[in-house]
């Protein structure tokens, strides 16, 4: 079925790569509600809950770093087998251990990651190969499929996840045993990907005779990108589900299940946006496509902050879900289209681990915001620092163009303003 959503002329083994990713992310989903309910379950503290979750962002933050640092020398289809082999091990780790010290140990060096999205070690590999099983003017549409199949499959892994515990009682067995089953479907989860690898042609390694480095002509690039980046995330850790949940709890009273249905629809206006984002980089680039579907959706952010009724500021916030995740498919697609093939597992990685550690602080400035006020303070800081964020990123990189916009462009920092 996955098969049908790949781009016309792209390889199998961009459609062995949607699969993988689909698996992953129902695993990935899946935990990411289980995760602490299970660790209160097996009598850890609500700090030692919050450390083990520490660990499995630091460890996978880590890991994702030297996987595409060091990627080059290794053989790709080998080393995302090896990922896939720790992502059995982490599951087998939960499964088995209960103390505090062995789960925040397997937290730390496995796969494991309960923000839900793609945080995780596989991401760099992935991300580098995917460019290679499509034409350059089809790269931008796959990576909006990539990131479709991630969103939904989540959704789908994180919606199935009360199934456990509603079970418990009549397979009468105890809730923390049936939520451990959780951790078994993750490791068997990670068989089928190893498997799945398997499937992938030699056509996804690297160059023969290439260079064995992480980041070279493109190194000022990478790190000038990893540093907006880190910056856009920085803002969005103002506005993190959490904290808008919060907010509007606090300011309109609403009930958690409509705040749930809420964030339902707005998950799917941004999985749906993403399809549009190829045919809109067409027409005016992928910069522009960035920033231009982002400014807009900061001031819808903002202006949820302002208006005076649950109804309105629902409404903003669902106008800004439906344009915000629009840059998603087109920044991946971008930095993979400006650095050389060898370097794509290091640019994915340095782009993305800043972005996840620059998000961590953030909540915790929100949190203090709403406990003086309900007023919106923290979704105008964010609104704020992403809109500085899409000016920047448009004034620096709008003369540097991928192959596709500008064919003759050089693909290093020679063409950087």
């Amino acid at each position: 079925m996955l098969g049908r959503l790949t781009p016309e002329a792209a390889t199998p083994d961009a459609t062995v790569l949607l699969q993988t990713r689909a698996v992953r992310a129902f695993g990935d989903g899946l935990v990411s509600v289980v995760l602490a309910a299970y660790l209160t379950m097996v009598g850890l503290s609500a700090t030692e809950i919050g450390i083990v979750i520490a660990a499995t962002l630091l460890g996978s933050a880590a890991l994702t770093l030297y996987v595409g640092l060091r990627a080059n020398t290794y053989r790709r289809q080998r080393l995302l087998r090896l990922m896939s082999l720790l992502m059995v091990a982490t599951g087998i780790g939960f499964a088995v251990f209960v103390d505090f010290w062995p789960l925040a140990l397997v937290g730390l060096i496995g796969t494991l990651n309960p923000s839900g999205g793609d945080v995780s070690a596989f991401l760099p590999t992935e991300q580098a190969v995917l460019p290679s099983t499509v034409p350059d003017s089809q790269r931008t549409a796959l990576f909006a499929r990539y990131g479709l199949v991630g969103i939904l499959i989540a959704a789908l892994g994180a919606g199935l996840a009360g199934i456990p515990e509603a079970a418990a009682g009549p397979l009468g067995i105890s809730e923390a045993t049936a939520l451990r089953s959780v951790f078994v479907v993750y490791a068997v989860l990670g068989g089928i990907v190893f498997f799945r690898y398997r499937r992938l042609s030699n056509n996804i390694e690297r160059s023969d005779g290439a260079p064995p480095t992480a980041l070279g002509p493109s190194r000022r690039t990478v790190y000038r990108l990893a540093a907006l980046f880190s910056l856009d995330s920085f803002g969005g850790g103002f506005t993190i589900t959490a904290i808008l949940v919060l907010w509007l709890q606090l300011r309109f009273e609403l009930s958690l299940a409509l705040t749930g249905a809420v964030f339902f629809w707005a998950g799917l206006l941004a999985a749906g946006s993403q399809l549009l984002a190829p045919r809109i980089a067409r027409r005016i680039g992928l910069i522009r496509t960035m920033a231009f579907t982002h400014l807009p959706a900061n001031a819808f952010l903002i202006s949820a902050a302002f208006v005076p009724t649950a109804a309105l500021a629902v409404g903003c916030l669902l106008a800004r879900a439906a344009l915000s995740q629009m840059d998603v498919p087109a920044r991946s697609s971008y930095v993979m289209a400006v650095v050389t093939p060898d370097e794509r597992p290091a640019a994915a990685s340095i782009t993305s681990v800043p972005r996840s550690l620059a998000a961590t602080l953030p909540p915790i400035a929100a949190g203090w915001m709403l406990s003086q006020t309900s007023f919106g303070w923290p979704l105008i800081a964010g609104g704020i620092i992403k809109i500085i964020y899409d000016l920047l990123l448009l004034a620096q990189f709008r003369h540097l163009r991928p192959p596709e916009e500008a064919p003759a462009s050089p693909t290093t920092d020679s063409g950087a303003p």
